[in-house]
């Protein structure tokens, strides 16, 4: 038998929605209403010409949701996705862990390479070296995560340090591995517990679903648990129809994404959820 759809909010860290009653209130209404979890993205320092507006308010990823873990109770936690290059991963590591525990265990922890070379550049981050940099800062989050001491690599040199305590969920929180090349679809087979997509229509949901499934059955074997998946759809007026069409594509988690960060515009998704899919077996 199929599992219900799980619907979540994205954008609580943007636009109007970042003043504090707005923010609180929003989390909690979101969360009564039945709403899955809230999502947040992961940009600090973007330039002119990016494809997100570089002047609209944006707050900083772990912070919103430190601070949306303290006024709501039971709706999950998500990033997606964190650009990790940017990061440094023994500090991370210990917000995540933190972040894990002030929450009750309700993180999910979206990773990503990034994609904007000015923000990545003021990270002192090149290009050529994010995927790289990607992969062993998540090997040392994990590693820290198992109380491991050491990790020699070519970023990140840990020698006798460990951290306590480890995150409330085990083995680690959930990490859901974002981007649509085959380097990211490799990575998510290969490491990751989910997948994170952006803008995807049902038939691309489908796509991007096979090509994780023959990845993952390559690098973890056939009996491998599967991928869960989260897509952000193009247009965040779903309907019921369109969410049946999602889960029968393999999507576990649709997160909508307002088209404006008004709060006017954030409110209307929340209504139309309300109304038509969350009563549908949220």
């Amino acid at each position: 038998m199929t599992a219900p759809m799980k619907y979540a909010l994205y954008a609580l860290h943007r636009g109007a929605n970042v003043q504090p009653d707005r923010l609180a209130g929003t989390a909690r209404r979101v969360e009564d209403l039945g709403f899955e979890s809230l999502w947040v993205g992961d940009h600090i320092a973007l330039p002119d010409d990016a494809p997100d507006s570089s002047t609209e308010p944006r707050l900083e990823a772990l912070t919103v949701l430190t601070y949306l873990a303290a006024v709501t109770e039971r709706v999950r936690l998500g990033v997606g996705v964190l650009v990790l290059p940017q990061r440094q991963p023994v500090l991370l590591a210990k917000q995540l862990t933190s972040l894990d525990v002030l929450s009750g265990g309700r993180l999910v922890v979206g990773i990503g390479v990034g994609y904007v070379e000015a923000e990545l550049a003021a990270f002192g981050v090149g290009r050529a070296d994010r995927a790289a940099m990607t992969d062993e800062h998540l090997d040392v989050v994990l590693g820290l995560w198992r109380h491991d001491r050491d990790h020699d690599g070519r970023f990140v040199s840990l020698h006798g340090v460990v951290q306590h305590p480890g995150p409330v969920q085990r083995p680690h929180p959930p990490i859901v591995v974002g981007g649509h090349v085959r380097a990211a679809i490799e990575r998510a087979a290969r490491v990751g517990d989910g997948w994170f997509g952006w803008e995807l229509t049902p038939d691309q949901a489908g796509e991007a679903v096979a090509r994780l499934d023959e990845a993952r059955r390559r690098l973890r074997g056939a009996d491998a648990p599967r991928l869960e998946i989260t897509i952000t759809p193009p247009d965040p007026f779903v309907t019921p129809d369109d969410a049946r069409r999602y889960a029968e594509a393999g999507v576990d988690r649709l997160v909508l994404v307002p088209g404006e960060m008004t709060a006017a515009g954030t409110d209307a998704v929340i209504d139309h959820a309300a109304a038509h899919l969350l009563r549908h077996g949220a």
